[in-house]
């Protein structure tokens, strides 16, 4: 597995903010569509962000063979490399689209709309504490490089 590239993420965010922004118009051309943010998004993706970096701290530490701690089984660090890889594209996503509905929502001047612009932006900052935590664990499960042999040093 390649290791996730920034400008994928950016893309992404981009992307789902722009779509999230053009459907948002849409439906309120149609219907006045005023959409509503929980203050649960936030908290649910700080909560993600905790776990995830739990587990790479955890795993960082039995990676590097620290005393007291397990060796981890090669499949087992496979798949905190895909978990990682599909939180930060799964964080990207997120923040890209609480960024559509925040721009869909600040133009407009009631106090709803203002607090429900304020919340998409917590949970904007929560999705993107998941993306840099992701690419944390995912560079805790990398490979180290091979250390040359004693057969390939030329003795001195």
């Amino acid at each position: 597995m390649k290791p996730t590239r920034p400008a994928v993420l950016a893309a992404l965010l981009v992307v789902a903010a722009a779509v999230t922004w053009a459907v948002l118009r849409v439906l309120d051309s149609r219907a006045s569509l005023q959409p509503g943010v929980p203050s649960s998004a936030a908290v649910a993706l700080l909560l993600l962000a905790v776990a995830l970096a739990v587990t790479a701290r955890g795993l960082q530490a039995r990676l590097q063979r620290r005393p007291g701690t397990k060796p981890v089984n090669p499949l087992v660090a496979a798949r905190m490399a895909a978990l990682a890889k599909a939180g930060s594209h799964t964080g990207a996503l997120v923040a890209g689209a609480y960024t559509g509905v925040c721009l869909f929502l600040l133009p407009a001047s009631t106090a709803f709309t203002r607090g429900n612009a304020a919340r998409a932006g917590f949970a904007v900052l929560a999705a993107l504490l998941v993306v840099a935590v992701a690419l944390f664990l995912e560079r805790v499960c990398r490979v180290p490089d091979k250390p040359p042999d004693d057969d390939d040093v030329a003795p001195a």
